[in-house]
């Protein structure tokens, strides 16, 4: 179960250092391969150990081909989902594509979401997520009915 923020840097090269906990948690599940795709509703990316990869590709494998939107979504997430594995320094590369998608430059924000990782760009992140805060100050976000349900 992944949780926390951590910034990253991301190297020349494309490279980028898992934080120490999340590399931890990735050894003790038996798991040294994440797959990385696009999340096509953000301009950032998913990291799935490989188990949970495959959870989400059974579902979109059962999405039927005939409609439209279900053919984009397989298309998107399952096409550009790439295996990647730590090197001896518990660094990942990240391809130039998956980069350009997600405008991810030198330092990026990393944040567990439970059964994934999402990747954003430092600057983007930054700016979503005061967005967001100010529309539950304000109370005009759908989400502030979700937060109100949360509290203890």
């Amino acid at each position: 179960m992944f949780r926390g923020f951590f910034t990253v840097s991301i190297d020349a090269k494309g490279r980028l250092a898992l934080p120490t906990r999340f590399r931890e948690q990735l050894r003790h599940g038996g798991c040294e391969t994440v797959v990385l795709t696009v999340n096509p509703w953000d301009r950032c990316l998913w990291f799935y150990p490989l188990a949970e990869w495959n959870v989400v590709d059974h579902k979109l494998l059962a999405l039927p081909d005939g409609d439209l939107a279900s053919r984009r979504a397989k298309q998107v997430i399952r096409g550009y989902a790439t295996d990647c594995e730590c090197d001896s320094q518990g660094r990942i590369l990240v391809s130039a594509d998956l980069r350009n998608f997600a405008g991810l430059q030198h330092r990026a924000a990393m944040l567990g979401q439970g059964n994934k990782l999402e990747l954003w760009d430092a600057l983007v992140w930054q700016k979503q997520r005061d967005e967001w805060l100010q529309e539950i100050d304000n109370r005009t976000a759908p989400s502030s009915q979700i937060l109100q349900a949360l509290s203890l």
